[in-house]
């Protein structure tokens, strides 16, 4: 019966993430899964309770995935939802071993069990980010994005305001037991969160670096199809060109142009070069092109035996001015893992081809002419990964996010902005996002979304570039800090379980 009252817990907390966005579902559904841990009779019950929390949550809210697998013809659209049962059976393994320690710690001592919960669950959601090339969306933080608690991650980061999130629901929880003073101490850690003050703007005048954000509403049914490339050339440049005459830095989004703007085949460079001053055609003189791209490369000249998903700056006439190759790729989605099997029983990648994408070395900053400044880059999905989107030893003045949320059907777009939004403020960062059919968005570094275009909308976002804020205590020691408060908040459960043993003695 628990087993099942946590599933359904778990199942209505999913509602607290976008594009619902009821976020006090996750407090209340949290206090739920305190209450049943606290009952559970043994560890394998407490397990089961968290692995049922779990299991609702991530089959809610991950509904998205199974969209993706109605874009391929290589495999039956009704295995997108076997795809989302066994991510979501593998994924609550996380939740269940929080649930675990929170018992472990504190089935006899109800504080000792909001704190180990709390530290608990912070460190298994990073372990979640890690393991396996990691999954990390949706961290429960996220729920937070539209409160004022967001500021807090600037120091705390995003496992430090799970951390919050799981303190304020246990502290509704003991209110419910009329433990009085754990609600208290609770409450005033809360509270100090919430006080946190927004970190002051640099304190230089804002360049004017006008920019435009294209988003063309190509559908994925669409993009791959063949002759569709020019269709979609000229809708990218129809949008490119209007309005007066400026010069812009424009941001086109993931895979926008879908044949390869460089080749490592012999006699393969005019080709390449056709189709880089295809994608410039429309800018003028000054103006410069963020897109998302490919490359192939060839050991022999003669055969493609590799791939890169990579984002390009180019100037007019097809000049490249940069290049960044996406680093953390989408297994089963940008490469196939074990192919040699898993080809063999009928399974493909996702994306179009047989050659899987090769990965980059990560964060990287260029430094772009005139007055844009620096810019980092985070290809898609890559921005969900806490601490880990920006090149450290030079950090960049805003972050490009180009992603093709066409694959995520009605849910995942909305929840793929949450997560860019804490981004930008743990970095202090602006975000600039362009997708093909939305959400396209102006991030400033606070968080908030200052402009955005909405889902399956054709059009443009112009602005000017929004100063970066100096550098955070989370953009200076990442998550060692939140990292930190987790353990510490695990010691401190242990620490009253063992007082509460000696007493007893």
């Amino acid at each position: 019966m628990n087993f099942l009252l946590a599933l359904f817990a778990g199942a209505a907390s999913a509602f607290a993430f976008q594009p619902v966005g009821w976020w006090p579902l996750m407090i209340v559904a949290i206090a739920a899964l305190c209450e049943l841990v606290a009952r559970a009779g043994s560890l394998r019950q407490a397990l089961a309770v968290g692995w049922g929390f779990g299991l609702g949550q991530f089959l809610i809210a991950l509904n998205w995935i199974a969209t993706a697998f109605t874009f391929q013809n290589a495999m039956p659209a009704w295995l997108g939802w076997v795809a989302v049962l066994l991510l979501s059976l593998y994924l609550a393994v996380y939740p269940m071993l929080a649930a675990g320690l929170a018992w472990r710690f504190g089935h006899e001592r109800r504080l000792a069990l909001v704190l180990a919960l709390a530290g608990a669950w912070a460190i298994t959601e990073w372990l979640r980010a890690k393991m396996f090339t990691g999954f990390s969306w949706n961290p429960i933080a996220v729920t937070l994005v539209d409160t004022h608690l967001l500021n807090a991650s600037t120091i705390i980061g995003t496992y430090g305001l799970t951390i919050l999130v799981v303190l304020i629901a246990g502290a509704l929880w003991l209110l419910t037991h009329r433990c009085w003073r754990a609600v208290a101490g609770l409450l005033i850690v809360i509270m100090l969160a919430h006080f946190v003050p927004w970190p002051e703007q640099a304190d230089r005048q804002a360049a004017a670096r006008p920019f435009r954000i294209v988003q063309p509403n190509i559908g994925q049914q669409d993009k791959w199809s063949p002759g569709y490339e020019e269709i979609a050339a000229r809708t990218l440049d129809k949008l490119t060109i209007q309005g007066p005459p400026v010069t812009r830095l424009v941001f086109w989004p993931e895979a926008a142009v879908t044949e390869p703007l460089e080749d490592g085949r012999v006699g393969a460079a005019h080709y390449t070069e056709t189709e880089r001053l295809r994608a410039t055609r429309s800018l003028a003189a000054g103006d410069l092109l963020l897109t998302g791209g490919l490359s192939f490369t060839s050991h022999d000249g003669q055969l493609v035996d590799g791939a890169t998903n990579s984002i390009y700056a180019l100037e007019p006439l097809g000049r490249v001015r940069g290049r960044y190759d996406k680093a953390h790729l989408v297994p089963y989605g940008e490469y196939l893992p074990m192919r040699p099997l898993l080809s063999a029983i009928g399974l493909s990648r996702l994306a179009p081809g047989d050659i899987d994408f090769a990965a980059g070395p990560g964060p990287r900053t260029i430094q772009l002419p005139g007055d844009w400044g620096k810019v980092g880059f985070q290809l898609c999905y890559e921005i969900i990964f806490s601490g880990e989107v920006v090149d450290r030893r030079n950090r960049p003045d805003f972050i490009f996010n180009p992603s093709n949320d066409a694959w995520f059907g009605r849910w995942g777009p909305p929840q793929h902005l949450a997560q860019a939004r804490l981004r930008a403020a743990e970095e202090g960062l602006p975000i600039i996002r362009s997708t093909p059919t939305g959400i396209s968005a102006l991030i400033d570094p606070h968080g908030e979304v200052l402009k955005s275009l909405p889902w399956r909308t054709a059009g443009f976002i112009d602005g000017v570039l929004p100063n970066a804020l100096p550098p955070t205590p989370f953009a200076r020691h990442g998550n060692i800090i939140p990292l930190t408060l987790g353990f510490l908040l695990l010691i401190a459960a242990i620490a009253l379980d063992r007082r509460r043993r000696y007493s007893a003695i």
